[in-house]
């Protein structure tokens, strides 16, 4: 069937921010049908709320909308943009849902707008409940006894009949949010009262428990002619009772035998066929290896996180493969590498994928580190290699958790016998490190495949593990009596160049070269890309070559001179997808320079790993060791560190050290900015402005400086991302217990905290002679909180002209200073007139795609243009006028951490970050709201409760100015205004009435009591600090469980009241960010 022409213009929407269960592999995936439907000729329009990904870029759609993912609004954009068609199944569960809504209001119909590719019947058979139970019940597939409930009462019901365990699935859903397993009735009124709240429909299915069965999915592909291919086969190492996204998983099947594996195919192609869905499907289905029973979990009938590994894994892009099915091809119109149409697919390739999860439990130190069925990785990495054990080395290598090993976890080796095994029942984190020790102890695989239904097989792979590392362990100290062949069967055993050093004693570079000397050496094997013609990326081997010589060679001569981008590696809280569009954007302009380009990443989810953004690919993780086996493969004229975050910096200079030629700033500018002390001093001969600071060991060092600086000080790790550690610290007990806490012996810094100061931001170009500030970030919220979770609005809002003078003039001579060739960015905080530089990262920052979305200029592509010689001035750039604002707000995974308070600080917290647009910069703040599932009220009560500390009005800017500011407004809207008894006394001493409420402590009708039963609609609270007698985080939970928006600090709450004043005044129509741009002058 040749192409539709029907329809002339598409409508994509997009998945919204990262959050926790919906990450940037719907980047990868819109990005990829973006391109596929306008290679077919037709026009595209893309919805989507995140400035941080390639496919909101200008030049990926004919038109980009950045706004909030919202029924209202994508209604106005259909207005405007008048699609023929809506493409709904690539955005994940938010786009999803979205157009269900859209369906059932009326508006696709309305428009003459026709979904593609799944239609509503198709999503409802696949995501609603009780449908789906009974479309099963129809063809005989067999599911867990169930019953959908739609209120706690009937789900107490059901688990009576039924007995305990439960689990909780809410309907239309991502990560399993808002479900679990419940274990007694006390657990159930709380669960399902959880998912019930969850599901957009009030909807949950409550079934029988089949913990511990072995879980498994099928990736599944089908066409208008109901052509089926199974694209990848993956199995979960964790047993069912551990989420998915947070399950260690392998591709192909390891320990299923052939026969079921064609019996789990059959069930899934059953599936798909019944509900309809044209393009890939995830199914998820559950085997009791006792009984022999096998069940379906779920389906996905859109592009999901499980598509994003099978792409990756098979080197099938699926969702280009669905986009081209939903235009109306069919399979056997696609081409096929090994047998010429793609419907004869069938999965290939002698080689073992592995998948691990990244978490950020760190981030959250009163989370539970405890795995289930509610998502709590933030990212994932994805290794290849020739066997599981060298698959599973690679993986872990590739995490950057600063383990270079299974066995790297110091803290496992303190734990009794009792404890380790505690630690191997309850699935964590650090489960697999776990199993690890318990193995190096003695235990048995089998005793832990009882413990953990993990099966024995993956235990006895990694036992094989243990024992690789023991055999080198006897020669610790003795790197020269080490045999040859215990070093080979320790590399093919996965374990690292880094980790054997460390067992040896040796450094990682007298390990490289005795490997070497004795001839281990990577080798390089080739997947094909089926879907299109010529394409393949690579993956390296320590195992031998093959005797017919199939491994991959490379034959450079005549090629373009190459330059190598090292990617970002798993996206996590503090280092996410702004990272991954500057490296793309580094390919794409490489190539246009006439170079080839060499693309080093571990991320499946990314447009990074996509088979056509650069011209090699290698899905490798980013260690000294494999970096530079590439580098000897490739030869490349150089490599490129600074935009891939911290990841590819933490190796630059042993890169450099090694040979390696980095483009653009040197690492040892990078280390000067990072070392405190030498910046300082290069700030003093520049006579610019810093807080008071000092660099420390001891506790004793860190009192000493405390009382030269004065409090408060703000306390950090050196050489941090995401403000890994920092903490604001008011005396000299808390100051004690953060030194105690800390690691001795690594510096601690410990700086002047700016109390109330306004904080801004400032990214550049640099050539090294000159630089290009195109704007300034001015941060909602005060000095303290992480420039990556604080709101911000670009251009500035209340910044004056001479302090925006200052910033740039600061920046630039910052800049060339370092000898900055590419990116920087640089931090400030104005306090009582002064402009001080807070610090200055000399490379690519997450607000370059913001930066270059809102000014339209593509600093990433300038950036890499720099780095490859061409001079600031040839560039011509330009200062422009803006004349609208942008705001970004970040988003926070507290929904998913209820125990956590949900406050902001030095720490970065947010997993993703949303844009709001408008020419008034309340609106675009309002409209930021929404984009982050927070809308701000436009009637009703607003509570208020904040700290002394904000009840004092210290003129224009201050903490109490903003309090009340932010009430008068909101009084003057047609408010009620609620308050504690001392925010309300200071509100009425100005002449603004509230109601006064009680504390949480002094009884019942008290401020949650308010919240929870939907007497406000808007909650201020600013924590009251460690010198609060009691504990006031019970309000901030409290809105999060009520889905109330609150705000945390009065700056961002007189932000809030100006956002709600100017929405009521009438929202502006809806602008593409071409249009946008079409303004600026």
């Amino acid at each position: 069937m040749p192409k539709r022409t029907d329809i002339a213009k598409v409508l994509i929407i997009g998945s919204g921010p990262i959050v926790i269960g919906q990450a940037c592999e719907f980047d990868y995936s819109g990005t990829q049908a973006c391109k596929a439907l306008r290679r077919l000729g037709y026009d595209v329009t893309l919805v989507n709320s995140n400035p941080a990904t390639i496919m909101t870029d200008p030049v990926m759609a004919d038109a980009t909308y950045i706004e909030p993912l919202t029924v209202p609004s994508l209604e106005q954009i259909i207005k405007a943009s008048r699609p023929d068609a809506l493409l709904p199944n690539l955005g994940g569960q938010t786009a999803l849902n979205l157009s269900m809504q859209l369906d059932e209001k009326g508006i696709l119909a309305a428009h003459d707008v026709q979904m593609i590719g799944i239609t509503r019947d198709v999503i409802e058979r696949g995501e609603d409940r009780e449908t789906f139970k009974r479309v099963m019940a129809q063809i005989g597939v067999d599911t867990p006894a169930s019953k959908t409930v739609t209120t706690v009462e009937d789900a107490l019901d059901f688990a009576a009949q039924v007995g305990y365990p439960i689990v909780v699935r809410p309907a239309y859903t991502m990560g399993g949010t808002g479900g679990g397993f419940v274990d007694d009735e006390d657990e159930m009124r709380i669960v399902a009262a959880r998912g019930i709240q969850a599901s957009p429909i009030d909807q949950i299915l409550v079934e029988e428990s089949i913990l511990g069965w072995q879980e498994l999915e099928v990736e599944v592909i089908r066409d208008a002619k109901n052509q089926m291919i199974s694209v990848c086969f993956i199995e979960n190492v964790d047993p069912v009772g551990v989420h998915t996204g947070d399950s260690f998983c392998t591709a192909p099947m390891l320990t299923i035998d052939q026969t079921l594996q064609d019996r789990l195919e059959e069930i899934a192609h059953r599936i798909v066929s019944e509900v309809g869905v044209i393009g890939g499907t995830n199914v998820q289905l559950a085997h009791d290896p006792k009984s022999g029973r096998v069940v379906v979990i779920e389906i996905n009938p859109r592009t999901s996180r499980s598509s994003a590994l099978a792409s990756k894994a098979t080197g099938l892009p699926i969702a280009m493969v669905s986009t081209l099915l939903a235009a109306g091809l069919t399979l056997d119109e696609i081409p096929y590498w090994r047998d010429g149409s793609l419907e004869k697919y069938t999965p290939s390739g002698d080689y073992v994928v592995a998948k691990v999860a990244r978490w950020a439990f760190e981030k959250f130190p009163a989370a539970r580190d405890e795995l289930g069925t509610q998502m709590r990785a933030v990212g994932e990495v994805m290794s290849i290699a020739k066997t599981y054990q060298e698959a599973l080395g690679k993986a872990t290598r590739s995490l950057e958790n600063g383990r270079d090993g299974l066995g790297d976890v110091p803290k496992l080796r303190r734990l009794d016998q009792d404890a380790l095994i505690k630690a191997c029942i309850t699935p964590s984190s650090d489960r697999q490190y776990v199993l690890y020790e318990a193995l190096r102890r003695g235990i048995s695989p089998t005793v832990l495949a009882e413990l953990t239904a993990i099966d024995v097989w993956f235990l006895e792979q990694m036992a094989q593990v243990v024992a690789a590392e023991e055999a080198v362990v006897q020669f610790a100290g003795a790197l020269g009596d080490l045999p040859d062949d215990t070093l080979r069967n320790a590399k093919e055993a996965g374990l690292s160049d880094a980790y054997l050093a460390d067992l040896l004693g040796v450094s990682e570079a007298e390990l490289r070269d005795a490997r070497r000397a004795a001839g281990i050496m990577h080798r390089y094997e080739a997947i094909p890309v089926s879907g299109v013609e010529d394409a393949e990326y690579y993956y390296s081997t320590y195992t031998r070559e093959p005797e017919d010589g199939s491994g991959s060679t490379l034959d450079l001569d005549g090629k373009a001179p190459r330059v190598m981008v090292l990617g970002g590696g798993p996206n996590r809280i503090g280092q996410g997808i702004e990272f991954d569009y500057c490296c793309v954007h580094a390919a794409y302009t490489l190539r246009d320079a006439g170079y080839e380009t060499i693309m080093v990443n571990c991320n499946p989810e990314t447009v990074s790993t996509d088979y056509d953004t650069a011209d090699r690919l290698y899905f490798e993780p980013l260690t000294v060791e494999d970096v530079l086996a590439i580098v000897e493969r490739e030869k490349p004229e150089g490599v490129v560190c600074q935009f891939g975050g911290q990841t590819p910096l933490n190796i630059a200079q042993q890169l450099k050290d090694a040979g390696v030629p980095i483009i653009g700033t040197s690492p040892e500018t990078i280390d000067l900015a990072e070392d405190r002390d030498l910046f300082r001093a290069m700030m003093d001969r520049l006579e610019i402005p810093m807080p008071q600071a000092d660099m420390v060991v001891t506790t004793a060092e860190a009192l000493d400086a405390a009382a030269r600086i004065g409090y408060p000080v703000i306390v950090r790790p050196n050489y941090v991302l995401g403000g890994r550690g920092m903490e604001i610290i008011h005396d000299d007990d808390n100051l004690r217990r953060y030194m105690d806490a800390a690691e001795g012996g690594s510096p601690i810094l410990i700086d002047q905290f700016l109390e109330n100061a306004l904080e801004c931001e400032a990214d550049a170009l640099s050539d090294g002679v000159e630089a290009f500030v195109p704007a300034v970030l001015e941060h909602v919220e005060y000095a303290g909180i992480h420039s990556g979770d604080s709101a911000a609005m670009i251009p500035s809002v209340t910044i004056p002209a001479e302090h925006l003078a200052t910033i740039k003039d600061y920046t630039r001579r910052i800049a060339v200073e370092l000898g900055v060739v590419g990116l920087i960015n640089v931090q400030y905080a104005i306090s009582g007139g002064v402009v001080y530089v807070l610090e200055a990262n000399p490379r690519a920052s997450r607000t370059v795609p913001l930066v270059s979305k809102v000014c339209d200029v593509n600093m990433a592509s300038l950036a890499t243009r720099l780095m490859l010689g061409e001079s600031l001035e040839s560039l011509n750039l330009k200062e422009k006028n803006v004349p609208y604002f942008g705001a970004k707000e970040s988003v926070f995974p507290f929904n998913m951490f209820p125990e956590v308070d949900p406050v902001l600080g030095p720490e970065m917290r947010s997993t993703g970050e949303v844009l709001g647009l408008s020419t008034l910069p309340g609106l675009a703040f309002f409209k930021s709201e929404e984009a982050a599932q927070a809308k701000l009220p436009t009637s009703g009560a607003a509570l208020i409760t904040v700290a002394q500390r904000d009840r004092v009005d210290d003129g224009p800017g201050s903490s109490g100015d903003n309090l009340l500011a932010a009430a008068s407004s909101l009084r003057a809207n047609g408010f009620k205004l609620l308050a504690t008894e001392g925010t309300a006394t200071y509100l009425q001493e100005h002449g603004i009435p509230a109601e006064v409420l009680r504390k949480v402590h002094e009884g019942s009708s008290n401020v949650v009591d308010a919240i929870q039963e939907g007497r406000a609609q808007l909650v201020i609270n600013s924590p009251a600090g460690s010198d609060a007698e009691y504990d006031d985080s019970i309000i901030r939970k409290a809105a999060i469980r009520a889905k109330v928006p609150y705000v945390t600090t009065t700056a961002e709450a007189h932000m809030a009241a100006l956002g709600i004043a100017e929405y009521l005044r009438g929202s502006e129509t809806v602008r593409s960010l071409q249009e946008w741009h079409a303004t600026i002058s």
